[in-house]
């Protein structure tokens, strides 16, 4: 799984590389094989984010939904705390 420092990474890349487009189409020659490769740049590492958040949704959507790890789940826990409550 991706750490938030490789993802910082992944969008500082981004960032370094649409900052390169915009100077290409606004201050350049205009260099449409050099603007399209910038953009696919920029486009796959924009998917590598995408899949890195997706794996990490994933990841703590899996540690939210498995059992306590004090050997108790989440409903015994619930009826447990409804219990002292009515006392």
């Amino acid at each position: 799984m991706p750490t938030l420092k490789d993802v910082a990474q992944l969008t500082s890349e981004v960032d370094r590389l649409s900052g390169e487009l915009h100077a290409e189409l606004t201050e350049g020659e205009i260099d449409f094989e050099k603007m399209v490769q910038l953009a696919d740049s920029v486009s796959e590492r924009a998917d590598r984010l995408a899949a890195s958040f997706q794996t990490m949704a994933q990841a703590l959507d899996a540690s939210l939904a498995s059992p306590a790890k004090n050997g108790k789940d989440e409903s015994s826990a619930s009826a447990s705390d409804d219990d002292s409550e009515a006392r």
